[in-house]
């Protein structure tokens, strides 16, 4: 026998181990990949995955970049283009993706493409390629509102066919505890200062807040040709890689938004704001967990006003309401949230825009 034999067997005779796991098992592994774009390459495989790929349950998207493109005023996240905007929240409104869909160009399957609509490389046209998605997540590339360095500004907001409930964490500067003999003032037993009236206090958290509402009503508009392309869908996350701001709904939230006509805003593509009463806390100082504190620090719980729960929205209870403001934030923020929430109330509202 030669002493170079062969050591390796023949590929060709080598059963393919994909092929010996069913169909029920590789689905189970591409919805824990979730990821659109490896999905996308998986999906350029083999003729089996090519398959399966549209059929995962649970799809995660990440957008890199925006930019102004012309497009059909009606898709959301591809609108018609405007002059450049000053901030992220204007970017919204054109919102078109290019390097989500590379993984999926040039995809066939019985010579025609997996994703035939791709030529503007659409988010919404990417995520027609997938007909049972139950679980959804939207990630923009950065925050709507922008804030000087050092200000803190977190929100959330939950919604149906129109806001149901919003909860805004801000603070003037977010910085380590002081050192020892060096801790602030004590504090006046949760009264704000009458400093907090007359050097733009409030009038800074008014612009938190109605900036944040109209980021979340900006993303509320834009997930109108999701939501309707896709009636399997039991939860829609759309949040940006700040962490800034997140719209959530679930699946009462969903079908509310199929069933009831949005109210879209005259003045912009957004939905209306409804009329809401807003609960405000403040404390001029709280210390955090792992050595943080925040100066300034401010929670803003928002509810639709009572006269308008019946036109279209549902109705909230004050239980849910305190659950989902307690669970709205992660880490020292969510300490922060239940800090304030123990804090004397001050009640303002405000009209629909």
């Amino acid at each position: 026998m030669h002493p170079k034999a062969r050591i390796h067997a023949d590929p060709a005779q080598e059963p393919d181990r994909m092929d010996c796991l069913p169909d029920a098992l590789v689905l189970l592994i591409l919805n824990k990949l979730e990821d659109v774009r490896s999905l996308g390459r998986c999906s350029a495989v083999s003729k089996r995955l090519n398959g399966l790929v549209p059929l995962v349950h649970d799809v995660y998207v990440k957008i890199d970049r925006v930019v102004a493109i012309d497009g059909d005023a009606d898709d959301a996240l591809n609108l018609a283009s405007s002059p450049k905007p000053r901030h992220i929240l204007s970017h919204l409104l054109k919102l078109m993706l290019f390097t989500i869909a590379k993984p999926f160009h040039g995809m066939r399957s019985a010579g025609r493409p997996l994703f035939p609509r791709l030529a503007t490389h659409s988010p919404v046209q990417v995520l027609r390629g997938f007909s049972h998605v139950r679980n959804l997540r939207v990630e923009l590339p950065s925050g709507d509102v922008g804030t000087e360095a050092g200000v803190l500004l977190k929100w959330r907001a939950r919604y149906g066919s129109t806001l149901q409930s919003c909860v805004i964490l801000g603070g003037t500067l977010v910085d380590r505890k002081p050192a020892a003999g060096q801790e602030p003032a004590a504090e006046d037993g949760g009264s704000m200062p009458e400093s907090f009236y007359t050097n733009g206090g409030l009038k800074l958290r008014v612009v938190w807040t109605i900036s944040s509402l109209i980021a979340a009503s900006t993303r509320h508009y834009l997930l109108r040709s999701i939501v309707n392309d896709h009636p399997t869908l039991r939860s829609l996350v759309l949040a940006d890689a700040d962490g800034q701001g997140t719209l959530s709904m679930g699946m009462e939230q969903l079908k509310e938004f199929r069933e009831n006509q949005l109210s879209a805003s005259a003045c912009s593509n957004r939905t209306q704001v409804p009329a809401c009463s807003m609960k405000l806390k403040y404390a001029p100082y709280l210390e955090l967990p792992g050595g943080l504190a925040l100066q300034g620090a401010t929670l803003v719980v928002i509810k639709p006003s009572a006269d308008v729960s019946g036109t279209g929205g549902c109705h909230v209870s004050r239980k849910e309401t305190e659950a989902f403001v307690s669970g709205a934030f992660d880490g020292p923020f969510r300490f922060a949230a239940k800090a304030l929430m123990k804090r004397r109330t001050y009640l303002l509202e405000m009209n629909g825009f």
